[in-house]
């Protein structure tokens, strides 16, 4: 039992993803990618435009799909500009600097995860925990959110939340330059440098669009056919996030950079350099997680906190709630923190005579505002498996995040 959630499909959705990367990296379409990125006219130069541009991109991208795929996706672009802009960096100075000593690439790498956690509040499909509060809800207090209603309320939380992350981001890991003089010149000069596209390139990029189109239509099936519908139920049954990645990844091994030499788009050679370790590191973490419910310690733990809070009102009890969920969450899975708090929290207020929705959406949204462990989300596990991240630096960032999280979630 030990080692059963090393087979979990989270840790399959990581490996598909990081050969995706690993793709990606090995024939330069994470540059291409970010220099078209730093290229673009409303960025120009800016590192805050960057740093900003390129979280609301994480946020956008995750309120339809997993913020771990998102992040997977948006790592190795994010890796591209911090190169790009080490080099310049090196080539003003006249000295080497290293990509992993700048304070602007620990932001960069921190927002990809922060955002992707953000931005899946935004909708009902964006990450686990809000569609396991619905169903609660649904279930146990008779109150259901129809899919646009939900929206009305966390759009607009998501929108502040974020513009809250970029400050705390920017003023932490403020970048080493505002402005980078001649960055527009540098970046066309290097894109010159790359020469037209090769077929490992556009055979990744088929790879990664794949991954995108099956990681995207869930949430188009369950926006336009319902989430209860045949379709969406049956494609999340044939096509889970976990088989997309590995199909995806498995092109890689099968379209053909040069058939004559019989050289795919990925070997295992180069397959073999993703970070290993970040999959053992989940997995422990998910072992963690189970052993806390096998043996009941965190539901004892979610009750003794409640009751040391002496909650006895609906803001009380909603502000325990949220920030419960939080704590929880940091240690075990968001999903299961929010499975085993959620219905917790409904039954104590129908106990009290108390409104159920506000603790339980409180609590379905701190699930997802856990920023401060590398175990705490596999966002945060991604970006921190780069070896970019120190782990003072996301316990810092982190913290801060997690207080203002849970008190913007508490007012809204």
């Amino acid at each position: 039992e030990g080692f059963a959630h090393f087979s979990d499909p989270v840790i399959f959705l990581f490996l598909g993803s990081f050969l995706i990367a690993r793709a990606m990296s090995v024939h330069g379409l994470d540059k291409r990618f970010a220099y078209g990125l730093l290229s673009l006219r409303f960025v120009g130069s800016s590192s805050a435009r960057i740093l900003f541009f390129f979280g609301g991109i994480c946020a956008l991208i995750s309120m339809w799909i997993s913020n771990t795929a998102t992040t997977a996706m948006m790592m190795p672009i994010g890796l591209g500009i911090v190169a790009a802009l080490s080099e310049l960096l090196s080539q003003q100075t006249g000295r080497p600097v290293a990509a992993g000593r700048l304070r602007f690439t620990t932001g960069i790498m921190l927002m990809a995860a922060y955002a992707s956690s953000t931005g899946g509040i935004g909708t009902p499909v964006g990450t686990p925990p809000n569609l396991i509060g619905l169903a609660m809800l649904d279930k146990f207090a008779g109150v259901k959110i129809p899919f646009f209603r939900w929206m009305l309320f966390a759009v607009p939380l998501l929108l502040v939340m974020y513009a809250f992350l970029f400050i705390i981001m920017y003023h932490l890991h403020k970048p080493e330059v505002r402005r980078i003089k001649g960055s527009r010149e540098f970046v066309r000069s290097e894109a010159l440098k790359l020469g037209p596209w090769t077929r490992g390139q556009k055979n990744a990029l088929i790879a990664f669009l794949t991954a995108v189109v099956l990681w995207v239509t869930p949430g188009f099936l369950a926006l336009f056919a319902g989430t209860s519908s045949a379709s969406a139920r049956l494609y999340g049954e044939r096509l889970p996030e976990a088989v997309a990645a590995l199909l995806a990844a498995l092109l890689l091994f099968l379209l053909p950079v040069d058939w004559g030499k019989r050289q795919f788009t990925l070997n295992w050679r180069q397959a073999v350099d993703i970070d290993w370790g970040t999959l053992l590191l989940f997995g422990g973490g998910l072992t963690l997680g189970d052993l806390m419910f096998q043996t009941q310690l965190a539901e004892q733990l979610g009750r003794g906190l409640l009751h040391l809070f002496g909650a006895t009102s609906v803001w009380g009890l909603t502000l325990a709630g949220v920030y419960l969920a939080i704590l929880v969450s940091e240690t075990t899975s968001n999903t299961a923190a929010a499975t085993m708090i959620v219905p917790i929290l409904i039954s104590v207020a129908q106990a009290a005579g108390l409104n159920p929705v506000p603790p339980a959406i409180g609590a379905t949204l701190g699930a997802s505002y856990a920023f401060m462990l590398p175990v705490s989300t596999p966002p945060n596990a991604i970006v921190y498996g780069s070896g970019m991240v120190p782990i003072t630096r996301m316990l810092r960032a982190g913290t801060l995040l997690n207080l203002t999280g849970g008190l913007l979630i508490w007012v809204c």
